[in-house]
């Protein structure tokens, strides 16, 4: 990565331990005192940093996604990469259409050989303190002065002199990234800086109280010829569809035949003039950056359009937003969305995603969203989670990520549509909105299956059949197997910000229509789960008992134009009853993209005249036809 010339070979100060606070003291705020002045380093530049990495937690020494570790996200990925990877793990085909199903090879295998430097830093940290590995996971102060020793070392190596000035830090900063170009180091400093700009102040997830003041006129100088002296590539964004906040290169998926009839792995398309990009669909890699980009340039594996790097928040862009990427296991999903992939593993005990990552995330969805005009809600801006399936023979196949630990809230903020109450007390519709620190939901089969997994925040409120926490837990009958606390068991619960209509009330305890049933929450005015919200309900028109509920929005038989075989309408096995009311996303056509050839020239969308609302069914979201119900007050 990063080659520099020859410079001092020591740096003062740095083989000393940090004194240690005086009992009493104000902990995490006294420990970035501390390290900044024993390093020489601005106390805002050492604050502005670890809130881009962890917005100051500590996790309780747990890894994150990539094996960084503390409030300055100091990585050791070592101990914490796994090999495994997303789409080849369960019974999902990743296209979702019968009508041409995917070919299953196996992954291939992730790359070998020594880390990249921005997944090493932990260790770095150690030699540059003298404190130990194990103190540098653990011990959030020392984490701290790791980070300020890594940062003085950047400025060291870059021959710049250690001023108590912000502004003449930005390269170092930049090298703090990790990145080993100039465009993703310089994103990473600019959002440092706009933390710094703006100032923060939060509570942690130990119950540390920190700030960070704001420096509204803080313009720090360009280090771009510095990175580059550094040994830093030149990255170019040529080929991309990114906002130019963010860092972003173009890695293209291939559009190939691979022999008899075989293509991958991807379609071309023309969106929106063909179809409108209706959803953005959020997952995450379950494999390490290097062989997860392996793998979307392998014709014979799936794509998706972005890949998102936990370090530091860079993007890669592998098929365009006209085109139709393989990623979300339902065909209808797939026609109409955009597929971004995060870096990151759902079941490993306790992680966590970057700071850096969310926000670049958040301006990527946000460019995306007024470009292709996508509401910002979550019947929109899916989970991976939250996507059908599209018959009653792949709902247990489904994938089950982000996972429960993805901070929903959080990113809704970032996206500048707060989840927050817009109606009064008892109204028909409530948001799912618990305290993510504070909500720790029990869940098991992380590492083993029964066992319990690592107590950690959560989006996720667990749904009972009555309003007790001794009540069974709310069954899904399409999944055909008791519910279970598993952490990839997503019969009973619901995710922040997802709306339900009110079913009932009792005490502290809410009841929303979910699955076709009542389904029990716990929501205590004190530490609500849900918030009192405005919303438009579905419910059957008058007459009908019941009416089925659809993994996909097709067209009636009649549209289909000869050659173009025409694709079931099946029923999921799930029916809305009478009397029952669904929070819907919108009005949608029945709509079908014929895609199963190379040859792009016989590819064509079939519209019909038969209209779908979507609704949020269960945790995953579902279709119901507009001939079947009318629009309600909740």
């Amino acid at each position: 990565m990063c080659t520099l010339a020859a410079a001092a070979l020591t740096l003062p100060l740095l083989g000393a331990a940090p004194s240690a606070p005086p009992p009493g003291t104000a902990g995490l705020q006294h420990a970035f005192a501390t390290a900044a002045a024993e390093y020489d380093v601005p106390q805002s530049v050492l604050l502005g940093v670890s809130y881009l990495q962890s917005r100051w937690d500590a996790h309780g020494g747990a890894p994150s996604v990539t094996g960084g570790y503390g409030p300055m996200h100091l990585t050791d990925a070592r101990t914490a990469l796994a090999a495994s990877e997303h789409h080849s793990g369960g019974a999902e085909d990743p296209r979702g259409d019968d009508s041409r199903p995917l070919a299953r090879p196996e992954a291939a295998a992730p790359r070998s050989g020594d880390l990249p430097d921005r997944l090493t830093t932990l260790p770095k940290a150690a030699r540059l303190t003298g404190l130990s590995p194990a103190s540098l996971r653990e011990d959030p102060a020392a984490n701290v002065a790791g980070g300020a020793a890594l940062l003085a070392d950047a400025q060291r190596r870059l021959g710049a002199p250690r001023s108590d000035d912000p502004a003449d830090w930005y390269a170092a900063v930049a090298l703090f990234s990790g990145a080993d170009d100039t465009s993703s180091a310089q994103a990473y400093a600019d959002e440092v800086y706009e933390v710094i700009r703006a100032g923060e102040e939060r509570v942690t997830d130990a119950g540390q109280q920190v700030a960070l003041a704001a420096r509204p006129g803080l313009a720090p100088a360009s280090g771009t010829s510095a990175l580059r002296r550094a040994g830093l590539r030149v990255s170019s964004a040529a080929g991309t569809e990114c906002p130019k906040t963010v860092s972003c290169e173009w890695i293209p998926a291939p559009y190939e035949e691979f022999g008899d009839g075989d293509y991958g792995n991807h379609d071309l398309g023309d969106r929106p003039a063909s179809q409108p990009i209706r959803y953005i669909v959020v997952h995450d890699t379950e494999g390490a950056w290097e062989g997860v980009l392996d793998m979307v340039q392998d014709p014979t594996y799936v794509s998706w359009q972005y890949s998102l790097r936990s370090t530091d928040g860079h993007i890669a862009q592998h098929v365009k937003a006209k085109d139709v990427a393989w990623h979300a296991g339902n065909w209808y999903i797939n026609g109409g969305s955009i597929g971004l992939e995060h870096e990151g593993f759902l079941t490993d005990p306790d992680t966590w995603y970057t700071e850096a990552m969310y926000r670049s995330s958040a301006r990527l969805v946000k460019y995306l969203s007024k470009k292709y005009d996508i509401p910002l809600d979550r019947q929109h801006i899916l989970g991976h989670d939250t996507v059908p399936g599209t018959t009653t023979a792949t709902i247990p196949g489904m994938h089950t990520d982000p996972g429960p630990y993805w901070d929903w809230r959080h990113y809704f903020e970032l996206l500048g549509s707060p989840l927050k109450a817009t109606a009064g007390k008892n109204a028909g519709v409530v948001t799912i909105r618990p305290d993510y620190s504070a909500n720790r939901p029990v869940f098991t089969g992380c590492e083993k299956a029964g066992e319990p997994c690592a107590t950690h925040g959560s989006s996720a409120v667990r749904l009972y059949s009555d309003h007790s926490e001794d009540s069974p837990l709310i069954r899904d009958i399409g999944l055909g197997s008791a519910p279970t606390t598993g952490v990839n068991d997503l019969s009973s619960r619901v995710s922040t910000g997802q709306q339900y209509a009110v079913a009932d009330r009792w005490g502290d305890w809410t009841a929303i229509w979910y699955l076709g049933q009542k389904a029990w929450f716990e929501n205590p005015k004190k530490h609500p789960a849900a918030v009192p919200s405005k919303g438009t309900v579905v419910t059957p028109r008058e007459g009908l008992d019941s009416v089925p509920v659809y993994g996909r929005a097709y067209p009636e038989k009649a549209a289909y134009p000869e050659g173009v075989p025409a694709q079931s309408v099946s029923p999921l096995p799930y029916t809305v009853l009478k009397g029952q009311k669904y929070v819907t996303g919108g009005k949608v056509p029945g709509e079908y993209y014929y895609a199963v050839t190379f040859d792009e020239a016989s590819h064509q969308v079939v519209r019909g005249e038969d209209l779908y609302y979507e609704i949020q069914f269960g945790h995953r979201v579902g279709f119901v036809r507009a001939a079947d119900v009318t629009v309600a007050s909740p």
